[in-house]
């Protein structure tokens, strides 16, 4: 595994970085995405669209959960309102952080 900085963190989700590889890594309870900036990106802007009210539903549990789809069709995603809202935060303040580190660092 690569050595990481943390770029956000909120909630559940934390968003690290690897200057050597450049990947992006979301942590969020017991998965890990990985990410090229580009990715990372167009990932955050897709998030962006789904609103947790029109892809929501109650799980067994009793609780809502918006249910986000992956390119593969047995795999979903899925997080409460408080989760997403601090994944979106999370995705946001990485992005803007990954720039700085951009700036600071140039493209390495």
């Amino acid at each position: 595994m690569c050595e990481t900085k943390i770029l956000s963190k909120k909630g559940a989700a934390v968003i690290s970085r690897c200057a050597e590889c450049r990947c992006i890594f979301i942590w969020h309870h017991n998965l890990i995405l990985s990410f090229t900036p580009g990715q990372f990106i167009q990932f955050k802007n897709f998030t962006v669209d789904l609103e947790f009210g029109d892809h929501s539903f109650p799980f067994p549990d009793g609780q809502e959960r918006v249910v986000m789809r992956t390119p593969v069709n047995d795999i979903q995603l899925t997080f409460t309102s408080d989760e997403w809202d601090d994944f979106h935060a999370a995705m946001d303040e990485a992005a803007y952080m990954y720039e700085i580190y951009m700036l600071v660092d140039g493209d390495r």
